[in-house]
């Protein structure tokens, strides 16, 4: 009988684990059992890691708003790295999220020197028809980032928060780094906030689909949310016996927010960061008139409650905030997984054609680098029976377990077989290869169906 081995759990991820510690990322492990219908690159613990996801699972848990937004730059081949964004993408917009889906023509055209021309081609041709073969429904946003009035007018606001300094730190820009490229990290970041604004209904939860690397940009983002911010609320606690709020009152709703603010010593201080002082006595007003003491300062507000109710007057503070001509953003949440290996080994990428299988190439061409592909085989079939194979390090696996076979028993069966020396190397890619000129064959097809559909999602002459 084969050992019951947890197939998910490979040597790769280890790599990933220095991300919790240094960088804050958490694991998206404790949310998985939580999460209804997950979907396989979670289930699998390709999606192994997450930041402040927790908003995004709680609306869609209880139907609430909330949006799912990335983007790709149309400079090459849309390939198997590309289908796992977008399958995410299109899983999110299924559990209710608006999703947005943004052409980096910009970037592509002032980083990589992309013609406008191509970048449209590109964009088009490459990548919107595979993301509509895949699944994505007419009523998400796909647009090209140079024809977006909101997230060019965005990007010039969050100009006004952020420094040279501050992107050369996390881009690596020097003397010689072009305004354009300059200006193309600030649209990206404009991309993930446009969900926001209030176009589409103002603020909610964001998720961002990203492999680890892009996480600084994330944390660029997170931050630019809350400088644009009028207004930041935090739970504190009272360093003194002496309450410094209004004094006890005998309504028996005051009494009860007051007896918890004795009790625990927090209290909620709105504080103010260049708000217009009408919108700080409104927030004022607003929270003493739902029952909750209140203390104005000139520049903040303290509540008598605690940690519990942060979240309703968090709500409160957001609402004003958008009246007195705000964003009230929510920081953006963003979901990480694993990278897929190069079909010959080492990093896949679109500079090294052979390393990638692009959604666009012929099947049997494809056919081809599966038979060619990296695998964790021994030197020998004497030793492959005896010692068992490593699919952990070995791109023919990674293909059954990131896309090819849908049912998670299969790829378990495929990983147990392989690590007892049951399966042998040639078997696993006689079978990939199939499988893999099966799915570009079908995916062509909807490809092409894809492009007759363009109308649906407003591309209609593109």
């Amino acid at each position: 009988m084969a050992t019951q081995i947890d197939p998910w759990t490979s040597a790769g991820i280890e790599d990933y684990s220095k991300l919790f510690e240094e960088f804050g990322i958490q694991s998206f492990e404790d949310l998985l059992p939580y999460t209804p219908d997950p979907c396989p690159y979670m289930r699998r613990r390709i999606i192994f890691g997450h930041r402040g996801y927790g908003p995004v699972l709680d609306a869609i848990v209880n139907k609430k708003p909330f949006s799912v937004m990335s983007g790709f730059m149309p400079s090459g081949k849309i390939h198997l790295g590309n289908k796992m964004v977008m399958e995410e993408i299109i899983w999110h917009q299924r559990m209710g999220g608006d999703a947005f889906v943004g052409i980096a023509d910009m970037e592509a055209h002032s980083v990589r020197g992309t013609s406008w021309q191509d970048c449209h081609r590109v964009g088009i041709d490459e990548y919107i028809l595979s993301l509509i073969a895949l699944g994505f429904e007419p009523d998400g946003h796909i647009y090209f980032q140079s024809e977006c009035s909101p997230v060019r007018d965005l990007a010039f606001e969050l100009g006004m928060k952020t420094n040279i300094s501050e992107l050369s730190a996390i881009y690596g820009f020097s003397g010689e780094t072009s305004i354009a490229h300059l200006e193309s990290a600030l649209v990206q970041s404009a991309d993930i906030l446009q969900p926001q604004i209030a176009e589409y209904h103002g603020p909610k939860p964001v998720v961002i689909p990203v492999g680890a690397d892009q996480d600084p940009h994330i944390r660029l983002v997170r931050g630019l949310a809350s400088k644009m911010r009028m207004f930041k609320c935090e739970v504190r606690t009272s360093t003194s016996t002496e309450q410094h709020l209004s004094t006890h009152r005998t309504d028996d709703t005051h009494t009860s927010h007051y007896e918890v603010y004795e009790r625990t010593g927090q209290y909620i201080s709105v504080r103010g960061k260049s708000a217009p002082p009408a919108a700080l006595s409104a927030i004022a007003a607003t929270i003493a008139g739902m029952g909750y003491d209140v203390k104005q300062y000139e520049e903040h507000v303290d509540v008598a409650a605690d940690a519990s109710v942060f979240d309703a007057i968090e709500s409160i503070v957001r609402a004003i905030e958008i009246e007195f001509g705000g964003y009230g953003f929510v920081p953006p949440a963003a979901t990480y997984h694993r990278f897929m290996s190069g079909i010959t080994g080492g990093k896949m990428s679109s500079s090294v054609p052979d390393s990638i299988i692009a959604l666009t190439e012929k099947p049997e061409e494809a056919v081809t680098k599966v038979k060619k592909a990296k695998t964790g085989g021994r030197m020998t079939l004497e030793e492959q029976k005896k010692l068992g194979g490593d699919p952990d390090h070995c791109a023919v696996y990674e293909l059954f377990l990131f896309h090819l076979i849908p049912d998670d028993l299969e790829v378990t069966e495929i990983y147990n077989e392989c690590k007892n020396g049951t399966l042998i190397c040639g078997a696993c890619k006689a079978n990939a290869a199939v499988l893999m000129a099966d799915f570009l064959r079908e995916h062509q097809e909807l490809r092409e169906i894809a492009r007759d559909r363009l109308d649906e999602y407003g591309l209609a002459g593109k």
